[in-house]
């Protein structure tokens, strides 16, 4: 096969398999950041301390992430069929890509948010502040570096989960790759495809650290949260008072 040949397979193949990442990496960050967080603020000594929900949250997330994706796709044909009206294709691919996703960005939310200093909830607590500002004030923007790391890692994930979805009639460079390298022994196909995903997981890793060390760089330099810098600004002012009496 040549390249002239290849190029349009190659191009309409990376479409499909971006199309996939990307709306499945959006459904998974959308759902799964609320689901990581409430799992830290239901958790016991939490914000909202429920442990029962904290059990029924956990134990769904724990099935969802150790389902093979593979078997995912086939327990969720009926879900699917029901929401994109076919199994097969770009579109249906993104349930089973989207649904596996937010468990395991859920996890990875879970424990960046658990990474933030409680003192700093604390201060704000004292404050006054309310659980969502805590959460909008402090534990987003202070778990904010790892956050992108773990959006990385889910999106890395899903590359490789797109793949497999390719398998069984998903489309993008699995696809590509089983049924011109290994059904039409196109090798050189094949390990052009092998090439294209390395490259591009490549750079979303380089893209992903790049951000998270400069999230991180300019969270160190600007000091602690805007709470905290609004107590410490208090402090001066009820110096004064005292020394006015």
């Amino acid at each position: 096969m040549t390249w002239s040949e290849m190029q349009p397979l190659l191009s309409q193949a990376c479409s499909e398999t971006f199309t996939m990442v990307l709306w499945s990496t959006l459904i998974a960050v959308v759902v799964g950041l609320p689901l990581g967080i409430l799992l830290v603020l239901t958790d016991r000594g939490g914000l909202l301390q429920n442990v029962v929900a904290n059990k029924v949250i956990g134990q769904i997330v724990n099935i969802g992430r150790s389902m093979p994706f593979i078997i995912l796709m086939v327990a969720l044909m009926t879900f699917t069929r029901w929401v994109t009206g076919t199994t097969i294709g770009t579109t249906a691919a993104i349930v089973p890509l989207a649904i596996g996703g937010i468990p395991f960005f859920a996890r990875l939310v879970e424990t960046a948010v658990r990474e933030v200093d409680h003192g700093l909830v604390e201060a704000v607590q004292s404050m006054g502040g309310n659980t969502w500002t805590i959460v909008r004030k402090v534990l987003v923007p202070e778990a904010l570096p790892s956050l992108i790391a773990s959006t990385t890692t889910t999106i890395i994930a899903l590359i490789g989960y797109s793949a497999m979805a390719g398998t069984v009639g998903g489309g993008g460079l699995g696809d590509l790759a089983v049924r011109y390298g290994y059904q039409r022994f196109e090798t050189q196909l094949m390990w052009i495809t092998v090439a294209i995903l390395a490259v591009v997981i490549s750079l979303i890793q380089f893209a992903g650290d790049f951000a998270a060390r400069a999230l991180h760089g300019r969270g160190a330099r600007s000091g602690p949260v805007p709470a905290l810098r609004l107590l410490k600004a208090k402090e001066p002012a009820a110096a004064d008072v005292s020394k006015v009496a």
